[in-house]
């Protein structure tokens, strides 16, 4: 079993090294890092794997408790990680993907991280883009207004087209047997109404001087979160005086933290993050 968010943090502050606190996104748990952990623990930093409010501690649990983590939101969830990344001694690093992502450029708004990355983002008020991949991807989240305060898994088809269309079936079946879980209906429903809600919980502080170094990842073959997405958070945050970069990894798609060559992404990340910390 994983350790908890209270050990991993107690271990990172005993350990005197900067945190690399990471994010998860939809129909992903805390586990889903685990193979990145080592390899940042490898290259001297203090690697913490947060969870979402409520959120089981296994996959199996997971897939039969939906209800544990139904509800959530994004300001709800963001609040959840500012505050256990305020017990950390030290700014962090903090990654994040997907929604991961968007919490990640909202977390480093709040000048709470030392150096962040997000990776394939969902994205926040401002971003004006909505790609018929993103929607299609999104459509079992968001079709009926009464599951937001459900969750709801993905069925092996939605997760390929959504997550894992550019690697083979059998890659892509075994990304969704060993990490795939219901995930909450509110967070893609905010982010897909976000322009339309002046008091959406969905908005990233683009212009806080603390934001400190960003860095942007998009895979060229995400259906879920495209290119014009990973560009339009680029061009909102390129704004700050921090330093702002995105970056295209090519033939890749939404699941480019998981797959096969996962380290290619992670390596990218982690060239961004030593350049500041």
């Amino acid at each position: 079993m994983s350790a908890t968010d209270a050990e991993q943090i107690d271990r990172a502050n005993a350990s005197g090294r900067t945190p690399a606190v990471f994010v998860h996104g939809l129909w992903m748990l805390a586990s889903s890092w685990d193979h990145w952990l080592p390899h940042f623990e490898a290259a001297g930093f203090a690697p913490v794997a947060l969870t979402w409010p409520g959120e089981p501690a296994t996959v199996a649990e997971a897939r039969q408790r939906p209800e544990a983590v139904a509800g959530s939101t994004v300001g709800q969830v963001a609040a959840h990680l500012e505050g256990l990344i305020g017990t950390l001694r030290q700014r962090p690093v903090v990654i994040g993907h997907s929604v991961g992502g968007l919490l990640t450029q909202i977390l480093a708004g709040r000048g709470v991280s030392a150096a962040s990355v997000a990776i394939d983002p969902a994205p926040f008020r401002g971003v004006l883009a909505m790609p018929l991949s993103t929607v299609r991807s999104l459509i079992p989240m968001i079709a009926n207004p009464a599951d937001r305060k459900r969750a709801k898994p993905l069925t092996f088809r939605q997760f390929r087209y959504a997550y894992a269309n550019a690697v083979d079936e059998q890659e892509a079946r075994s990304i969704y047997e060993r990490y795939a879980v219901p995930a909450p209906c509110a967070p893609p429903m905010q982010a897909a109404l976000a322009n339309f809600n002046p008091r959406t919980e969905v908005r990233a502080d683009v212009r806080n001087p603390r934001r400190g170094p960003l860095l942007i990842i998009s895979g060229g073959e995400d259906n879920a979160i495209p290119w014009a997405l990973a560009s339009g958070a680029y061009k909102r945050q390129k704004r700050n005086p921090g330093v702002t970069e995105v970056v295209e990894l090519h033939g890749r798609d939404h699941a480019l933290t998981l797959d096969s060559r996962w380290q290619e992404v992670a390596d990218t990340a982690l060239a961004f993050v030593r350049r500041f910390v």
